[in-house]
């Protein structure tokens, strides 16, 4: 079977960039941290799936007074939120690839 190479390049892909133009950025060790958390124990996989969540839990569409207001989700202004969500996606690749298991119960 013959190896596939992939040439082309994506335009729009940027590898994470944890300088900013000041030069000091006080949460760059604890980014670090988490993505250098590797992912090689079964329990561990699990727990960080559950206690993850998978899309925004403070998301809602409440009704007041008649009127339908929409809270965006707030889990963006969290400064490590694609650091966690990298953590959880390798958390579930983990589960998948290495284990075998159905992650299905993981994704909303």
């Amino acid at each position: 079977m013959a190896s596939v190479n992939h040439t082309h390049i994506h335009p729009n892909y940027h590898p994470p960039n944890y300088q900013k133009s000041s030069g000091f950025d006080i949460l760059n060790p604890l980014r670090r941290l988490v993505d250098s958390i590797q992912i090689k124990n079964y329990r561990l996989a699990h727990l960080i799936c559950q206690i993850i969540p998978c899309c925004c839990p403070f998301e809602r569409e409440i009704r007041l007074f008649g009127r339908n207001f929409h809270i965006p989700a707030l889990c963006k202004l969290n400064p490590l939120y694609d650091n966690f969500v990298g953590l959880r996606f390798r958390a579930l690749s983990f589960l998948s690839d290495e284990c075998g298991e159905d992650v299905t119960k993981y994704i909303c």
